[in-house]
């Protein structure tokens, strides 16, 4: 929304050298310290030049909260160019969900056809697993310093050339192997993207929208897995899924090369310092290859590609193998060794390194990288155990499984349209606490003891709505917050880190509902667990393990509950537009050093202020405004 025509800007401009637009503040301005809430009205008069994008289309304005709005710099591009750029990036978040189960349904047909054994099949979907998961941060820094949009049109034209490949190698190894190849295309467009919208749209109800419909990518990316493997299983032959795969992405890849904008035409918002109140534009970073931290990447890789390894083959040759905890041990030195460089790079040299350590200060972030591995290993697990109960123990086909998982595609679409305009008006906490409780009881309907002949409408289809309102809930809050509390030049390292932390929680709380799991259905058939078989069907010792499962699942959702419930409590408004000062952040949550990037729910600012005898935020004390 513009400002009003009838109060002309009377912020006097001047050219810095090298002609970078300055905008002072004014001399009538109280000063930086005295109050937060004038700060932002400073940033309030920056807007880019809007005669550079005049001949091109009309700016979409944000119209959320005029008062907040005026804050940020419109957006430039049209209504439908906006709708174009979210739908695209969606396209990644949906395409990785859909190469996973679209994969895992067509499982059994390709190890007859590839002559596969199955104690080696998982291999097909682990090795994308490994490759997404090692290397999302080092993809996530690169596109940070490169560029969004190149490393996004690369991934994903990357992920199309691989799963046209795929399909025709008919050898164990090459075909394993590739789809590792295509975790590593995918592993650059899907943090990409989140870091694409982050920068792209202010906070208000434009990134509400996009956040919500990039969260909905995912679920409705495993329905349509689902639905595309099983209608492909079972008329025609499964090479033609990973055409699909193909088709989509290269499709994705060449209209993002149209629809999002190069770095010129999408500068970040100004940046604000304490030391200096004047608004200027956050100058470029020039790409170059010691501008990466290799040794960083490479420690973070090797780290995290030993531990999914340990995790993935303990469930296969079980955990007393030796080697198994020793890999554990080994993949956690070699991360805290990153952890170590990182905090070095940041505090005793110039360099920059892959992550920031200092990041992890704020509190609030740090509880929602836990929440996020501790609900995606929740939500991911109801769907592997669902589709267990579903297609092996109740003897379903892949298409009849897949009809079970379709209403949480409608669901998802009309949960995601309702969250979106609601970000903005609710507090976070009660969206995370909906969210955990939803996918939580999702698993407790399949972990209770009803009987499995009783009709899928009385439990089955509850559990399958109440998991997707939990993950568009869940994950659009997260990936929102995380957006707000990184600075522009960041959000594609904050979309890695989100993603990487989902990988290893997912895969850690995997491992120990599978250890549940089998060590139930040994003692039920009075064997050892490394003979304790597969589910089997209608078997009393495979229904009570998957019972066992599903309570460990719930057990891993109530674990997040509760981590909401002590970390955000009072958490404002996470949708809502704020102008944010250096470092990403909101300039209010800069100076109360919480840094969440939230708006404060009104009671909780009323409160602040009684404590503090103020009429506005929390006081710092003297030294601490002087440092």
């Amino acid at each position: 929304m513009s400002p009003d025509p009838e109060k002309p800007d009377s912020t006097p401009v001047r050219e810095k050298e090298g002609g970078e637009p300055t905008i002072q503040q004014h001399p009538s301005s109280p000063p930086a310290d005295s109050d937060p809430k004038s700060l932002p009205k400073s940033a309030s008069q920056h807007r880019p030049d809007e005669t550079q994008h005049a001949a091109q289309e009309e700016a979409f304005t944000d119209d959320e909260d005029s008062s907040s709005v005026e804050e940020w710099p419109k957006i430039p591009f049209s209504k439908a160019r906006c709708i174009a750029i979210v739908a695209t990036t969606t396209g990644a978040s949906f395409m990785n969900t859909f190469s996973i189960q679209s994969t895992v349904i067509i499982l059994p047909v390709i190890g007859r056809d590839l002559n596969i054994p199955s104690s080696r099949l998982q291999w097909i979907v682990s090795a994308y697993a490994l490759a997404f998961g090692c290397f999302l941060l080092l993809w996530g820094r690169i596109a940070d310093i490169y560029g969004k949009r190149i490393i996004f049109a690369s991934g994903t034209a990357w992920v199309a050339v691989i799963s046209a490949i795929n399909p025709f190698l008919r050898n164990e190894i090459a075909f394993s192997l590739f789809r590792g190849l295509h975790g590593l295309g995918a592993a650059a467009n899907v943090p990409t993207a989140i870091g694409i919208l982050g920068t792209l749209f202010p906070p208000g109800k434009a990134k509400n929208y996009a956040f919500s419909s990039y969260a909905a990518g995912a679920p409705l990316g495993a329905v349509f897995g689902n639905l595309v493997a099983g209608f492909i299983a079972e008329y025609t032959t499964w090479k033609w899924v990973f055409a699909v795969m193909a088709i989509v992405s290269g499709i994705i890849a060449v209209i993002s090369l149209f629809v999002i904008p190069p770095p010129s035409a999408a500068q970040p918002p100004p940046t604000i310092t304490d030391d200096n109140p004047t608004v200027t534009a956050t100058p470029p970073v020039k790409p170059s290859l010691a501008s990466v931290d290799w040794i960083g990447g490479v420690l973070i890789t090797v780290g995290i590609l030993v531990l999914l390894f340990a995790l993935t083959e303990g469930n296969v040759v079980g955990w007393s193998t030796p080697w198994i905890p020793t890999l554990i041990v080994v993949s956690l030195l070699i991360i805290a060794a990153f952890v170590t460089w990182q905090w070095y790079l940041e505090t005793r040299t110039s360099r920059p390194p892959l992550m920031k350590v200092s990041i992890f200060k704020n509190a609030q972030f740090s509880a929602a990288l836990v929440i996020m591995g501790l609900f995606f290993s929740s939500f991911n697990n109801f769907l592997i155990y669902a589709t267990f109960y579903f297609q092996d123990y109740q003897q379903l086909s892949t298409l009849q499984t897949t009809l079970r998982f379709l209403p949480t595609g409608i669901a998802g679409a009309i949960v995601a349209a309702i969250v979106a305009p609601l970000l903005s008006r609710i507090p976070t906490q009660y969206f995370l606490l909906f969210g955990n409780l939803a996918v939580s009881l999702a698993s407790l309907l399949f972990a209770v003891p009803i009987d499995p002949r009783t009709t899928y409408f009385a439990y089955g289809l509850p559990a399958m709505v109440l998991s997707v309102m939990g993950a568009d809930t869940t994950w659009p809050s997260l990936t929102l917050f995380t957006s707000h509390c990184l600075s522009p030049q960041d959000q594609a390292l904050g979309g890695a880190l989100i993603n990487a932390v989902g990988q290893v929680g997912r895969s850690i709380g995997l491992a120990i509902s599978t250890t549940v799991q089998t060590a139930v259905m040994a003692r039920e058939r009075n064997v050892p667990v490394q003979k304790v078989g597969e589910v089997k069907p209608w078997d009393e010792p495979s229904l009570l393990g998957l019972r066992a499962a599903n309570w460990t699942t719930f057990a891993l959702g109530i674990c997040s509950l509760l981590v909401v419930a002590a970390a955000f409590r009072g958490t404002g408004i996470i949708g809502k537009a704020d102008a944010p000062a250096s470092g990403g952040m909101t300039r209010r949550n800069r100076r109360d050093g919480g840094g969440d990037g939230t708006t404060p729910a009104p009671d909780e600012s009323a409160a602040a202020a009684n404590r503090n005898g103020e009429g506005g935020d929390v006081t710092e004390s003297k030294e601490v405004r002087r440092n």
